[in-house]
């Protein structure tokens, strides 16, 4: 876990970075404490995953690309799933471990496949709306959702409210530093790290963005 951290951490630092580049939030963010600072970084996370994915049942040419986006990174072959299709769902709950912050953020992907396609007058597209949810969660919910393995995959717990604003405003992370710090806990499946990770990292070379 420790090996993949780095990386990880890079991806969902550029992940916001993209959500923050869509909506006129950071100095808000600055600002924020508890559920107000977890309601911008559901907003971050939501915009900054779905940017790609953006207006794809408003324009043909933007439906398509969504879709070859979505296909290539949500999308499994599974002869044991309904017609052989199988969609990634990794949950993931983002929180703090001081008391008292009460910053909590769940994100899943894909979390009602019967929502994902819908029929528009160029064909059925998919709805891009359907694919990332961010919720903010109470101390008591976050709590429940954390101690659940069949609700949440991967538990990231920051040291506190400004570690996540200084993990999004750094222009290069320590990740040494980072460790050494104990600024982030991992808890969990190791193999949504990755995913998230590689998510992230598709989203920014199909924006063209620079690390």
């Amino acid at each position: 876990m420790h090996a993949a951290f780095p990386c990880f951490t890079q991806d969902l630092q550029r992940i916001m970075r993209v959500g923050a580049n869509t909506a006129d939030i950071p100095d808000i963010l600055e600002a924020a404490g508890g559920t107000l600072m977890a309601s911008g970084m559901a907003m971050l996370l939501k915009l900054g995953f779905g940017y790609v994915m953006r207006d794809s049942l408003l324009d043909k040419s933007r439906a398509q690309k969504a879709l070859t986006f979505f296909n290539d990174n949500f999308v499994f072959d599974d002869p044991n799933a309904h017609n052989g299709t199988r969609y990634y769902q990794g949950k993931f709950l983002i929180r703090t471990r001081k008391p008292g912050d009460n910053m909590n953020v769940y994100l899943q992907f894909c979390p009602k496949p019967d929502d994902l396609f819908v029929d528009t007058p160029f064909g059925r597209c998919l709805n891009s709306l359907a694919v990332i949810n961010t919720d903010v969660l109470t101390e008591k919910q976050a709590e429940q959702l954390a101690n659940d393995p069949t609700q949440v995959d991967l538990v990231i717990c920051f040291k506190d409210i400004p570690a996540i604003l200084d993990l999004i405003g750094r222009p290069e992370l320590d990740m040494v530093g980072l460790l050494l710090e104990n600024v982030v806990q991992l808890t969990g499946n190791v193999g949504h790290l990755f995913k998230l990770g590689a998510i992230a990292k598709e989203t920014e070379l199909t924006l063209g963005m620079t690390a």
